[in-house]
């Protein structure tokens, strides 16, 4: 079956079609009368979205993608908006029993989950004129994903391209036991300069500084003063998700930034040394992004009953 065939029911005329994209991954295209977009079908993965002239201004690339990410199975691809689940950061161990790996290589699980290094599903695609293009998006658990969590579930990502980018990633738990995850939509958003933007919105909120080396409960307790601006690696968990803004001064643009059931924020910036050593980021690449992430993290878990449902939410807009 080629790749044409085998997503031919979810074309939209003139407004959504599936191509082949580097390393022949299925890639989703929309241009509706709002914007414009790219979604990886590997990872469930936003890799662009440009609003059409006129609705903001002159048109920008909302997100950043690395010019040296990888697009091969296995391995995540930098840029857009990938999916960090059931785990945020490092796995956490409790959640694995040992005895069910027979594999040691097994143990190492992937950093921040493994959802966005798997293909999904393409289950639905819908235009609405006045509203965009929607998106559905599908993993369920396998033989595979229970070698690194042993649960049952079933995890959807909605995507909305209009006036807005919004974003809906719903947990169900479809096993006999409650279950608990850590999650994020980790967003890289594209801007001029990093030294000529400022996150706002988290004065007085307090975070956890992960520059620091050591465990996790080792890491110092903050608060923030102010805008946050970037002047060196930034890496926090602050423990709140109010309504942000990004403001890029070089562009004289604002992107408002909206979460639902969202209970902590992440902010990043790899700075000069990591993303030198980093081998999918150019060595200035630092200077051409920055991460604020919707999530629920570190101390932030979510635990979820049988047959129960979680739906983490974002939206962004430019202004």
């Amino acid at each position: 079956m080629t790749l044409s065939t085998q997503y031919d029911s979810f074309t939209l005329s003139n407004e959504l079609t599936v191509v082949a994209g580097e390393g022949g991954l299925p890639i989703i295209k929309v241009a509706n009368k709002h914007a414009e977009a790219l979604i990886s079908i590997y990872g469930a993965q936003v890799l662009s979205f440009k609003q059409k002239p006129g609705n903001a201004g002159e048109s920008h690339e909302l997100l950043f993608l690395s010019e040296k990410a990888f697009f091969e199975e296995g391995k995540a691809i930098k840029g857009g908006i990938p999916i960090c689940w059931p785990w945020f950061g490092q796995a956490p161990e409790a959640t694995m029993d040992k005895s069910s790996v027979k594999n040691p290589k097994e143990k190492n699980r992937p950093a921040h989950g493994f959802a966005r290094n798997v293909l999904w599903e393409l289950v639905e695609t819908a235009s609405n004129n006045a509203d965009g293009t929607q998106v559905v998006l599908a993993l369920q658990d396998s033989k595979n994903s229970r070698k690194l969590w042993p649960h049952a579930f079933n995890l959807s990502l909605t995507i909305n391209i209009g006036k807005t980018l919004k974003l809906s990633l719903k947990t169900t738990n479809t096993g006999a036991q409650a279950f608990s995850i850590t999650q994020a939509l980790h967003s890289y958003f594209s801007v001029s300069d990093i030294a000529k933007v400022r996150v706002v919105g988290l004065d007085k909120a307090q975070y956890l500084d992960a520059t620091f080396a050591g465990k996790k409960q080792d890491w110092p307790i903050v608060v923030q003063s102010g805008d946050i601006t970037f002047d060196k690696e930034v890496d926090r968990i602050y423990t709140q998700a109010p309504a942000l803004s990004l403001i890029d001064d070089g562009r004289s643009q604002s992107l408002k930034i909206r979460s639902s059931n969202s209970n902590t924020t992440v902010i990043w910036n790899p700075w000069v040394d990591l993303s030198a050593n980093s081998v999918d980021l150019s060595d200035d690449a630092y200077k051409q992004f920055v991460c604020i992430e919707t999530a629920n993290a570190a101390e932030g878990v979510i635990e979820i009953l049988p047959g129960e449902s979680f739906a983490l939410g974002a939206e962004y807009s430019l202004s």
